[in-house]
């Protein structure tokens, strides 16, 4: 039986097989007229998985091995600009490619408990968001892949590593981009001990969950 790349820091993820075949690559490529964009970025060759709403890409610069976002085929800047059907399909497409990513990089490929995975929307720009499209990082993690503190994965996300816009305009600089500002990581959250953070009543709870539950019957069915 092969041996499976670790993951670990500062490894380059190996090079897989699409979930589509090159035909029906090409097929979904014609169907939409165009090539498939990621924001302003053309991604085409980096796609492995279409559905009739999403697509799924590797990652430029995957924070581990096997960080690849997962995206809806129309360009929504927010999560809340999805359609049911879209928010369906885009939920479809983050499981299959959970399941296809525990294959390759779980310790136990036939056990989906053998590994986790970090899901993540940064939902727009204040949330560190820097390409604007709705895209779902999903990063399989496994004990000790990075450190001690498996925390720093989300400094990581919302620093320059993760800068997700920024290394695709890198790329394309000197293209249709040139004229435009590069995009700038943000989203971190300041530091808070667990110390400084005390239990709330349970009073307290119940005040916060009316308020929810009369500003969602205000809403209405949306």
């Amino acid at each position: 039986m092969p041996l499976r790349p670790a993951l670990g820091i500062g490894k380059s993820p190996p090079c897989h097989p699409p979930l589509l075949s090159r035909a029906a690559m090409a097929f979904a490529t014609k169907a939409q007229g165009h090539g498939i964009r990621f924001g302003p970025f053309e991604v085409t060759s980096q796609v492995f998985l279409t559905t009739p709403h999403s697509f799924a890409l590797v990652n430029l610069k995957p924070l581990v091995p096997g960080h690849v976002l997962v995206c809806p085929l129309r360009p929504h800047r927010r999560l809340t600009d999805l359609s049911a059907a879209e928010t369906a399909d885009l939920l479809g497409a983050v499981q299959r490619t959970q399941r296809m990513l525990a294959r390759r990089y779980f310790p136990d490929p036939a056990d989906l408990r053998s590994g986790s995975f970090t899901v993540a929307v940064q939902d727009g720009p204040e949330a560190g968001q820097t390409v604007p499209h709705v895209h779902v990082h999903v990063i399989p993690r496994v004990a000790g892949d990075v450190g001690e503190n498996p925390d720093a994965l989300y400094t990581r996300m919302a620093g320059e590593e993760g800068n997700v816009g920024g290394a695709l305009w890198d790329r394309d600089r000197g293209g249709a981009l040139e004229d435009a500002r590069r995009p700038a990581a943000g989203g971190a959250m300041a530091p808070i001990e667990d110390a400084d953070r005390g239990a709330r009543s349970e009073e307290d709870m119940r005040r916060e969950a009316e308020l929810y539950r009369e500003a969602l019957r205000d809403m209405g069915p949306v």
